[in-house]
């Protein structure tokens, strides 16, 4: 006889099983079904699941080096994680995350990395002063982007313009503007300052950019010159990331905080620009570029931070929701998926993990 359990035992669903929700109509209950993986050696396979991944919580490892920056493809199928060993390593976002592909050619560091818009490619940002254009299927390396001067610290993407576009920030006080279908760049934008962090307006018509000033600066891509700075940070800007309506920039700095700009074209001429504050990540002596990010459907945002804790806040009011520990080293990159509710993290203790928000 096996021994009793000291637990409560669980009421849980089978897969055929649903709940139905009454809302006091009879003739409009809702039926929900609740998603539950089938696995056949899992004991607690009846344990009612919220993603597709093979575990509640996930560790994945391989990297050599320090992870410092971490995407999402826009379907939510692959994950990409760039390291301070020279390469990026291509992951399955669902089930097991098994690593299918590596992404080597860089001989330094690869400081970030984004998906084109149809997910077919991946963009490198390193500090070998080079781009790279990856073949997410075959892992091969289409091009490489040549023309800066320094350490390339960041690369950005438009989410509805034309997949063959990027813009990457520079040392070298530049932010370039590439064409996948072009060898050389197609537009430079002169700052008097290094430029840490690029991010590019959905649809492609603007660039924003941060850096060592602690500004960020909003550049018309069809003028080719800069047509707003916004001020409030203290201390360098290490990331920046456009809400998904393309209203909003969330800006990471080392400051120790993260903060919202309204960057829609008119803003009452009373009303600041920027929105929100959130406070309780930290950098450290490290001066790495943190990362930030949002939820798919922008009501979350998340930072890199120095005190080895995932960090996670309500856009709305600006509270902390949730404090994940778990990592050995600094919390470079946090990224949420694009279509379930998982959030991925990557650190200087080389290892990535991958979990499901409850």
């Amino acid at each position: 006889m096996e021994e009793p359990s000291s637990k409560r035992p669980r009421n849980s669903l089978n897969r055929e099983e649903v709940s139905i929700i009454h809302d006091g109509n009879h003739n409009n209950n809702q039926i929900v079904t609740l998603y539950n993986p089938p696995s056949s050696n899992n004991p607690n396979a009846n344990t009612i699941r919220t993603s597709s991944l093979a575990s509640p919580t996930m560790k994945l490892s391989g990297h050599k080096g320090s992870i410092y920056t971490l995407a999402y493809d826009p379907f939510g199928e692959t994950l990409c994680s760039g390291s301070f060993d020279s390469t990026c390593l291509l992951w399955n976002a669902s089930g097991n995350c098994e690593n299918f592909n590596v992404l080597s050619g860089h001989k330094n560091a690869i400081l970030d990395c984004k998906f084109t818009n149809n997910g077919e490619k991946v963009i490198t940002a390193s500090a070998d002063y080079n781009l790279g254009v990856y073949d997410v299927r075959t892992g091969e390396r289409l091009k490489r982007f040549m023309g800066h001067e320094g350490i390339v610290n960041a690369v950005g993407v438009a989410k509805d313009a034309s997949p063959c576009l990027a813009v990457s920030a520079s040392d070298d006080r530049t932010c370039r503007m590439w064409d996948t279908r072009v060898r050389s760049e197609v537009g430079c934008l002169e700052d008097q300052f290094q430029v840490t962090a690029v991010a590019y307006s959905n649809d492609g018509l603007t660039v924003f950019s941060g850096g060592i000033d602690n500004c960020i600066h909003a550049w018309d891509v069809r003028q080719m010159k800069r047509t707003m700075t916004m001020k409030g940070h203290t201390d360098t800007i290490t990331c920046l990331s456009l809400n998904p309506k393309g209203t909003h920039i969330l800006s990471n700095s080392m400051d120790g905080t993260l903060k919202t700009w309204d960057i829609r074209p008119f803003v009452d001429s009373g009303k600041k620009r920027h929105d929100k504050t959130f406070v309780g990540g930290t950098h450290n002596a490290e001066k790495g570029l943190l990362n930030c990010s949002w939820s798919a459907d922008g009501t979350m945002v998340t930072g890199g931070s120095a005190d080895r804790i995932v960090h996670i806040w309500d856009e709305l009011s600006a509270e902390e929701l949730y404090s994940l520990p778990g990592h050995a080293g600094c919390v470079n990159a946090v990224v949420f998926h694009p279509k379930e509710n998982v959030i991925a993290s990557a650190s200087s203790d080389k290892s990535i993990f991958v979990g499901e928000l409850s």
